[in-house]
């Protein structure tokens, strides 16, 4: 088993730390990141209640979730998002991906945070729609998958599983 460095990466300094994915595999694998992560001060955002509370999670957000056929709820999202940020000034945001990673990232880059994106294992062939949505708004885009890593953008450091 192969863990990510993520304290390692281009200087970026974990503090208070914005761990976001949907419910489902997304979520598993930011669980998987719990080791790493609680190098910081970790607030977890996800999309359905009790999945944090299984992992003995005590500090989260429950938000809507946010896809492109769902107009309403991804509207409502982002201003689920700017209160988070609003409250907790995160110095980092990590997510694996999906619509509600796109959106924590184009906020978190309005609010000056460090944007990691860690694209999920399912994508073995190609960086996903939301990872490329994503790509302008990260300052880290990996992928689990070493012979998708570009070395400029897309960087391969490792798996998760």
């Amino acid at each position: 088993m192969t863990f990510l460095a993520i304290g390692d990466f281009k200087g970026i300094v974990m503090k208070k730390i914005l761990a976001v994915a949907t419910g489902g595999g997304h979520w598993s694998e930011l669980v998987l990141l719990k080791p790493i992560l609680s190098r910081g001060y970790v607030k977890y955002v996800t999309t359905i209640d009790g999945l944090p509370q299984q992992e003995g999670f005590t500090d989260f957000k429950i938000v809507v979730d946010a896809n492109k056929n769902k107009k309403l709820a991804t509207i409502y999202s982002f201003f689920q998002f700017f209160i988070i940020f609003i409250k907790f000034r995160p110095d980092v945001v990590i997510t694996t991906g999906a619509a509600l990673g796109v959106i924590a990232v184009f906020v978190g880059k309005f609010f000056g945070t460090k944007n990691i994106w860690l694209e999920s294992i399912a994508n073995t062939e190609r960086l996903s729609l939301s990872g490329e949505i994503a790509k302008p708004f990260v300052h880290l885009l990996l992928t689990q998958y070493e012979y998708l890593a570009d070395n400029k953008e897309l960087i391969y450091q490792g798996k998760i599983f």
